[in-house]
């Protein structure tokens, strides 16, 4: 064994190298060799590790590490008693190792893993023996703890007792620790297994185990107390603390765990008490952290649970050192002490189980009246500490108790739900000093400025504003009178001091405006739109615009905004307020259709140097969405003169914004890169869309309009034209980006006009339709010169779908050059794109499309299938999106009457092929979205070439059409519905058994009698119906409306395959 213990020790050290190249792979597979046959080479692994010389332990400690790691691998999974000669030579190697080691040695001073190690090892190998093999396993440590009496030296040895702590603790985690099980794959062999070993220590030497360590933890105490006396930092005083530190984190391991009376006692309760208050913060949080295990441990009885909290007194406890730590934070003023702020957070979340176990206690009134009553008389003596926690300066401190807090407050709902009587004025008072609280702590910190935290501070702040805000919603709902109130007061109290001129700290104002803008986030009843801000009657929709509202009284939250315009806050030097400002007016735009005196102040905040010509690029980027949202929602109120001079005040920002993103590697591609990654110009957008519906509105003056737009247009189309020169070498990144950023821009010009209405009004006011001819004409002319390049075509998409949903059919005659140009450098991942924008098309053209889509739809219908049929790598969904689009085209150009196309003298020879693909995809049960699109048009199908003749005149169907119907399409209906794989239970298969439904009675009720004969007399009998249920069948399918026979229709399939299972 020497020599392979030599080759294993040389194979450890070649594995950390590897520069020795072929021989480092070696010594890797070596390695893995001997951990997979661990139960071969256990021994190998116990002597490299516990071998030793005159001069120590005789391998390194990288050896020695791998060779406890291999011996874990033995262990770890081992859940029957090990053979008598393995156990005994582990058991005497260990113990052996440990006397020598840990009774007599420095315990692996040098090396504190190996010490975690070997005692994790250990554990797994009590785990192993415990029960049938080892069962005076702790007597056996016990005996090697105790030293010889002395005055000056410890009782007990300080290495054995640490890792006794050790073992404890990691067997506590192992059989009892649930979220160490839950992480594991359940295994109910060794859930067994430790559930034996549980039962066993609890029966055999829980009250041994008990007093050993509540022993050492006494002698470490009395050994601080003296040491304390004469120093405040040597080594003995050191040892002494850890000593306690890992005695009391080892009891707070098992106390939930083994017999509640042995963890408390006249004397657990004293020393824990005196822990929780000592000068050692590891010692005190240990103790809370034990204290916690206490209080949440599962009792049978109600009131043994409600004993134990009375007897612990923990209430009376930590209203006492919530205050004594407040105070000393209050000392410490803003110097932070971060281990202190930890004990606070440790009382918190104390403080919070305990409230937690009290509160299911009080819920338990129809079982356990009495116990309820005393446990809600002492929840509520500790709500005035936990408000005190809420109201910490730091969030974590005060985030320990929301769990509580959301249980107290579910409580009082329940109550309110069960009850008309008013709110007891103990718990109204509560809510009212919580109101307070919350909205405090909405509050940013004074010193801390949001823009220049970093992303990480600013979304815990934002997270922790919503958990308050849950809260509030809470209360709300509890008592809506109390936060109306609540905001409403602080909210207009603030501003009226803004407003008459008091100074204010910034924080101050940007609370106020929050709470303004969150007040209508938490207000659920009410009315809506207008009526949430006026008390006004109701007013048909269209008579809306007549009704003079400035003469009806305000809500709260209108009272709040109109403070909030009037206030003039939108000027206060700071731009955390300036910009909630923003965020709320734009979330609020309704209030301004009441109040049309606060349009102007506001759109001049946003138009000048405060919003949109703000020097900060953040907020410039932000208020550009902001001003948009603001104009899309009060458009209506907006006079042509103010729309002209709102262009005219943000003209100077439509100057096209590139930004050169940084490469983070020589590979990437820069115009990818800088397409992905806009910058600003991805929020100007909402700026050129804005200034589309700003120009929109000046429609009475038809000359007016076409003047400004081509004045806005200009310089945009200028930019295609001087940067096209240079883009069309491809080296020119930034001509390249000028053209899509100018083209996008092009595009979002004419989605803020509105849509083009089918049929036209009387009296409609046309957009400036040459205007938007001579922009489509130069973006097609970008397309023919850089259809190369795909960011060009993704543009060039967009911008045309914007302008011909804008001007109808003032374009159609460029369509054809349009698609030549977008087809003719092409990608496949373009390619669902593409079949969108086709059906936006068809949408918008309808029949003007016909003679594009004629030319477009068969090879377009060849490269999709021909693209389907091919094999799907790994876990790719373009395949997937590829045929949802496709299949979208399809069932659109049916539905818009352009199916001719489908049987024009072009398409005719590939409609056959077409239809025996959508019959495939219909039959294809993996594809449950694709089978309800390919049944949905093979009824469209039905309905529109399967018209019979009537009253002698010819049929108006397609000629043989009906028997492809039945010899084809009904067959391959009843196929899927037999089929194993069609699960009914599945909800999306329970989709395409609907639309089957509806095809197979659209084919009844377009062909009639034919149809009805043909179920009845050939298909269903060939498929093995008895004639009296082909005959009920058959009646549904002719007599019931569509949504009485897709009811019975998915009866009759589910009893059917019911029936034929059984």
């Amino acid at each position: 064994m020497e020599e392979e213990i030599r080759r294993y020790a040389e194979a450890i050290r070649i594995a950390s190298e590897p520069s020795q190249g072929h021989l480092h792979q070696q010594a890797l597979e070596y390695l893995s060799n001997l951990h997979q046959n661990a139960n071969e080479t256990w021994r190998l692994a116990l002597t490299a590790f516990t071998d030793m010389t005159s001069e120590g332990r005789k391998y390194p400690e990288s050896v020695r590490f791998d060779s406890l790691r291999l011996l874990e691998e033995f262990l770890d999974n081992r859940f029957e008693p090990l053979d008598e000669d393995s156990f005994h030579t582990l058991q005497q190697s260990l113990i052996s190792y440990v006397r020598s080691e840990y009774v007599y040695g420095s315990a692996e001073s040098h090396a504190s893993y190996l010490r975690n190690k070997f005692s994790y090892t250990l554990t797994l190998f009590f785990l192993c023996t415990y029960v049938e093999q080892w069962p005076t396993f702790f007597n056996d440590l016990f005996s090697l703890i105790r030293l010889p009496e002395s005055q000056s030296q410890p009782q007990f040895n300080r290495h054995v007792s640490l890792l006794l702590f050790h073992i404890i603790t990691e067997i506590s985690g192992e059989v009892a620790d649930q979220t160490i099980k839950s992480a594991r794959t359940f295994n109910p062999v060794r859930h067994t297994r430790d559930s034996r070993v549980r039962d066993a220590v609890r029966d055999r030497d829980a009250p041994l185990i008990n007093e050993a360590v509540l022993t050492i933890i006494v002698d470490g105490m009395e050994r601080m107390a003296a040491l304390r006396k004469t120093t405040t930092s040597s080594p003995e005083l050191f040892e002494a603390m850890e000593i306690v530190d890992w005695g009391v984190r080892t009891f707070g391991s098992y106390a939930g765990w083994i017999d509640i009376n042995l963890t408390v006692t006249p004397v657990t309760i004293p020393i824990l008490f005196t822990l929780l208050q000592d000068p050692n913060l590891a010692i005190r949080l240990a103790t809370s952290a034990a204290l916690q295990r206490i209080v949440g441990k599962g009792l049978k009885e109600p009131e043994d649970k409600l004993q134990l909290i009375k007897v612990l007194a923990l209430g009376q406890v930590i209203d006492a050192l919530e205050s004594k730590t407040r105070a000393e934070q209050v000392a410490r003023g803003s110097a932070e002490d971060e281990g202190e702020e930890s004990y606070r957070e440790a009382l918190g979340r104390l403080l919070n189980v305990l409230g937690l176990e009290l509160s299911k206690l009080a819920e338990a009134e129809s079982e356990k009246p009495e116990v309820a009553a005393e446990a809600s008389r002492l929840l509520e003596q500790i709500l005035p500490v936990m408000l005190r926690f809420m109201s910490d300066k730091y969030d974590d401190t005060c985030s320990t108790v929301f769990p509580l807090l959301q249980t107290v407050l579910a409580s009082y709902k329940r109550t309110r739900k069960m009850s008309t009587d008013p709110l007891e004025e103990s718990k109204r008072s509560f809510l009212v000093s919580l109101l307070q609280v919350i909205m405090q702590k909405m509050k940013w910190d004074d010193e801390e400025d949001p823009c220049d935290l970093d992303e990480d501070d600013n979304t815990a702040f934002e997270t922790l504003r919503k958990d308050l805000r849950l809260s509030m919603d809470a209360v709300f709902t509890i008592d809506q009178e109390l936060v109306t109130n609540a905001v409403r007061t602080l909210s207009l109290q603030t501003l009226s001091a803004y407003r008459s001129g008091m100074s204010l700290n910034w924080n101050d104002a940007e609370l106020a405006v929050y709470l303004v803008y969150l007040f209508g986030e938490i207000m659920k009843t009410g009315g809506k739109g207008r009526a949430a801000f006026c008390v006004a009657p109701l007013v048909p929709k269209e008579k809306r615009r007549e009704v003079n509202y400035s003469e009806y009284p305000l809500t709260p939250h209108g009272e709040m905004l109109l403070a909030l315009v009037q206030s003039g806050v939108s000027a206060f030097p700071h731009r955390s307020v300036t910009m909630q400002f923003f965020e709320t007016v734009a979330r609020y735009g309704d209030f301004f259709k009441i109040r049309k005196e606060c349009i102007m102040p506001t759109l001049e905040a946003m138009v000048d140097t405060r919003g949109l010509h703000n020097p900060d690029s953040t907020i410039r980027s932000r208020t550009y969405y902001l001003f948009h949202r603001f104009i899309k929602e009060g458009r209506n109120d907006i006079s042509e003169e103010l729309a002209v001079n709102l262009v005219e005040g943000i003209r100077d920002l439509l100057n096209i914004q590139v930004d050169i993103p940084t490469l983070d590697s020589p590979d990437d591609d820069l115009l990818e890169e800088a397409i992905k990654n806009p910058g600003l110009f991805d929020s100007q957008l909402y700026l050129f869309e804005i200034v589309g519906t700003l120009i929109s509105l000046v429609s009475k003056s038809p000359e007016q309009q076409a003047n400004i737009l081509l004045s806005i247009v200009t310089p945009l189309l200028d930019e295609l034209s001087s940067n096209l020169p240079a883009a069309q070498g491809g080296k020119d990144v930034m001509s390249i980006l000028r053209i899509h950023h100018s083209i996008m821009a092009l595009g979002n010009i004419a989605k803020g006009f509105p849509d083009y209405p089918s049929p036209v009004p009387e009296g409609y006011a046309f957009p400036s339709l040459d205007v938007f001819r001579q922009v489509a004409r130069a973006i097609l002319g970008c397309l023919e010169a850089m259809n190369v390049f795909k960011d060009v075509r993704n543009a060039t998409r967009h911008a045309f779908a914007r302008i011909i949903a804008t001007t109808g059919s003032s374009v159609t005659q460029l369509i054809p050059s349009l698609m030549a140009n977008l087809l003719a450098q092409f990608e496949p991942s373009e390619l669902v794109d593409f079949m969108n924008f086709i059906g936006l098309l068809i949408h918008k053209l309808q029949r003007e499309l016909f003679n594009v889509l004629d030319e477009l739809i068969g090879p377009l219908s060849a490269h999709i299938t021909q693209l389907l049929s091919q094999p799907i790598p790994g876990t790719d969904d373009s395949a997937a999106q590829t045929k949802r689009a496709y299949l979208t085209l399809l069932t659109n150009i049916m539905s818009s009457d352009l199916h001719d196309i489908f049987i024009s003298d072009r398409n005719k020879a590939i409609f056959e092929p077409l239809l025996n693909s959508m019959s495939r995809l219909a039959e294809d049960i993996s594809d449950s979205s694709g089978q309800k699109s390919a049944f949905a048009f093979l009824s469209r199908c039905v309905q529109v070439w399967c018209q019979p003749a009537a009253d002698g005149q010819a049929a108006q169907g397609l000629p043989g059409f009906e028997r492809f119907v039945y010899e084809r399409l009904v067959p391959t209906a009843f196929v899927v519905l037999s089929s194993p794989q069609f699960n009914i239970k599945d909800g999306q298969m329970m989709v395409v058994l609907l639309e089957i439904g509806n095809f197979l009675q659209i084919v009844c009720k377009t062909r009639g009698q034919e149809a009805q004969e043909f179920f009845l007399s050939a298909f269903l009998p060939s498929q093995g119906w008895p004639p009296d249920t082909a005959m009920e069948f058959t009646g549904k399918l002719r007599d019931l409306d569509n949504k009485a026979f897709r009811k019975y229709f998915a009866d009759f399939v589910r009893s059917s395959r019911s029936q034929a299972s059984s």
